[in-house]
């Protein structure tokens, strides 16, 4: 057998056509030393991917948490009664500022606070109260933890030892910062699960569901469900316990199930206004009756369709429409088909998007703040008045939520009084000064002691982020593959904002697209991901939004192959640096389909295979060291002693075969791995994190 030096890491595809089939590059291959120390046997080609259906784990409840930017929340459905969705307690949330004096939230800010050593005190709006209240000296020693989910969406190299930064310019790692967080929405669930059910079963009890934006990629996803098993929502030995849900997907799976009068058509602002065809829609005494229950019962309990609501019922089989996810940190787009009979979804592009939430129009305000008191002295302010800054902001966002496009009269923010205070202290004059001094007429103070905004100047604040939202929409939809989108559903927080909302029907109506609104659109992904948990099989057909793959060794072709690549050992003539493509960018993978390869250990009693993962946005990359290709990730095989062993002289008994089969048609990459010769499951994963 040909062997090469080890080099720490080891691992080998095997097959049988060592004339046509490729072989992970040795050691000292570009970007590859580190890679593997292999005995080369060659693979056969990689079979045709298989699907296979996964089996569920019993579960008696499901519970998602929409892990939000700007908000998060948590809901439950019971396996027995799958269409009535119980929302998060009232006592964890409050009214809108500024809304509807009539509605309640159902979320809570997600604002963390620890204390000065770090440990946990509160999450949500207790949080944000406690901090209000502090003492601007002894607030600089607490840990205050704002819209920090965009962190991680930011982050280009992420890892378990990412740190995120406190209000107070303290840091700690973002591992423990996320895991405090569902720890508490954790804790607040059980605790609700065993009031409304106290014979509930401990063990094996619930399904959690974590929502992410889409366009996340990988590392992001697996650092959430790090953070997850942190907090103790499952164990690693029961991972299949806890899913990864996109947040667009969540939303579609919800839109699904809404009736006409729980929609807003924006082409007419008439809730249930217009058809998409003459199919009947569902009997209206049905409906009645369903309303009649959902009022009887508690006011936290939503009920849904046990099919498909009135607008999916007049939809045919091939139809497609679009969700934009417009949220606190980012504007996720997702485009799925109709499948019939059995209403399954399927993804026609991958998902994309980018940081176009809402966080984009406070951004503006702060830059405006610095237009007229100084950049130097809003980041001063900050750092040295972390609490007051905090109060701004939430003035702010009282306002925020009022802006519309037809609003007439100007909106008062107020300036906490440590702001004017700071402000004199530091510049020697005061903030009315200041604003006489900018050039901003659309911004006066008032005889109230507050900044007076024109409604045409907040207006202003949303147009970079709302012409980013517009810009994707209209960029995917000029894209062939989603050609006859029929329906825009505008979901998230974000959503309910009447500039948004105004700004995309304008741009977008006339397209001829239906523009629709839920009711209840800051609860749509929440919803949407209780029943996902339920039924995650709903999206059958997802796009993979990278090339992934391996370096490998080919036979070498003189003229196909560049010169630089070749490679001699013991007379044989390779081409290194090979991509092996497990999937590539933009191909459609079915859910439970499989992508499978083989290895074998390169020595006898070898207990780990770890072999490089790269990825690239190119479809067809040639070689690992192409630009845009990079190492992404590993993917690890641990192994049980081979029965029998080794013998007296140290060789092994027969080649052992290792075959990995991969998946990614799931909102996750998994991987699966079974030793040829025993049959037994082999310990495999996948890792983004440690690269």
């Amino acid at each position: 057998m040909l062997t090469v030096p080890e080099v720490g890491l080891q691992g080998l595809y095997i097959g049988s056509s060592p004339e046509q089939s490729p072989v992970p590059s040795p050691p000292g291959s570009p970007r590859t030393q580190e890679s593997c120390g292999i005995a080369p046997l060659t693979p056969s080609q990689s079979p045709k991917p298989e699907a296979r259906t996964p089996q569920p784990a019993p579960f008696s409840v499901v519970v998602a948490i929409d892990f939000g930017t700007t908000s998060s929340g948590y809901a439950f459905s019971f396996a027995s009664d799958p269409e009535a969705i119980h929302m998060m307690s009232l006592c964890l949330c409050r009214k809108w500022e500024g809304g509807d004096p009539g509605v309640a939230h159902q979320k809570t800010p997600t604002c963390l606070l620890l204390t000065p050593e770090g440990a946990f005190h509160s999450f949500g709006y207790t949080a944000r109260d406690y901090y209000h209240d502090l003492d601007p000296e002894e607030a600089r020693d607490w840990l205050y933890f704002e819209k920090f989910k965009m962190k991680i969406h930011s982050a280009t190299d992420l890892t378990l030892k990412t740190q995120l930064e406190a209000v107070n310019g303290k840091k700690m790692p973002a591992l423990e910062v996320f895991a405090h967080a569902l720890r508490f929405f954790k804790e607040h669930a059980l605790q609700e699960l065993r009031e409304q059910c106290p014979l509930l079963p401990e063990k094996d009890t619930v399904r959690w569901v974590l929502t992410v934006p889409a366009i996340w990629k990988q590392p992001a996803k697996q650092f959430m469900r790090e953070a997850a098993y942190l907090a103790g929502l499952v164990s690693r030995e029961d991972a299949e316990q806890l899913l990864i849900a996109l947040e667009p997907e969540a939303a579609s799976v919800y839109c699904r199930k809404l009736r006409l009068h729980q929609l807003v058509d924006l082409s007419s602002r008439a809730p249930g206004s217009g058809r998409l065809g003459g199919r009947r829609s569902i009997d209206s005494s049905f409906r009645q009756a369903r309303e009649q229950l959902r009022r009887s019962r508690h006011s936290r309990t939503f009920l849904v369709e046990s099919g498909v609501g009135e607008l999916w019922a007049e939809l045919q089989a091939g139809d497609r429409y679009m969700v934009a996810d417009c949220g606190g940190g980012t504007v996720d787009l997702t485009v799925h088909q109709l499948e019939q009979p059995h209403g399954t979804l399927k993804e026609l592009y991958k998902a994309s998007g980018g940081p176009y939430g809402a966080v984009g129009v406070d951004l503006a305000f702060e830059q405006l703040l610095g237009r007229i008191f100084g950049e130097d002295f809003i980041a001063t302010f900050k750092r040295q008045r972390p609490a007051a800054w905090v109060d701004l902001t939430i003035a702010f966002e009282a306002r925020k939520r009022t802006a519309g496009p037809h609003r007439a009269g100007a909106l008062n923010i107020s300036l906490p009084f440590s702001f004017i205070d700071f402000y004199r202290k530091q510049r020697g004059h005061n903030v009315e000064t200041a604003l006489r001094r900018s050039s901003l007429n659309v911004v006066k103070w008032s005889s109230q002691g507050m900044l007076r905004m024109s409604c045409e100047a907040m207006n202003e604040l949303f147009q970079p982020t709302v012409s980013g939202i517009i810009e994707h929409i209209e960029a995917l939809l000029g894209r062939p593959e989603v050609q006859d989108v029929k329906l825009l559903f505008l979901v998230g927080g974000f959503a309910e904002s009447a500039v948004l909302q105004h700004a995309v029907q304008t741009a977008l109506g006339a397209r001829g697209l239906r523009v629709v609104v839920p009711h209840d659109v800051g609860l749509t992904i929440l919803k949407g991901a209780v029943l996902f948990g339920q039924a995650p099989g709903v999206v059958r057909v997802r796009r993979s939004p990278l090339t992934y793959g391996v370096g490998v060794l080919n036979r070498f072709v003189a003229g196909r192959h560049p010169p630089d690549k070749l490679l001699v050992r013991d007379g044989r003539r390779w081409c290194t640096d090979v991509f092996d493509r497990f999937v590539a960018a933009e191909q459609s993978v079915a859910l439970g389909e499989e992508v499978r390869r083989s290895y074998c250990p390169a020595r006898p009693g070898q207990r780990r295979v770890l072999i490089n993962l790269y990825c690239c946005a190119a479809e067809d990359a040639r070689f690992i060291t192409d630009p845009g290709v990079r190492k992404c990730g590993a993917l690890s095989l641990d192994l049980e002693p081979a029965e029998g062993g080794p013998d007296a002289t140290g060789a092994s008994p027969g080649r052992r075969e290792i075959r990995a089969a991969m998946q990614f048609g799931d909102t996750e990459i998994k991987v699966t791995a079974v030793d040829v010769s025993t049959n037994r499951s082999v310990r495999a994963a996948i890792d983004f994190l440690s690269n």
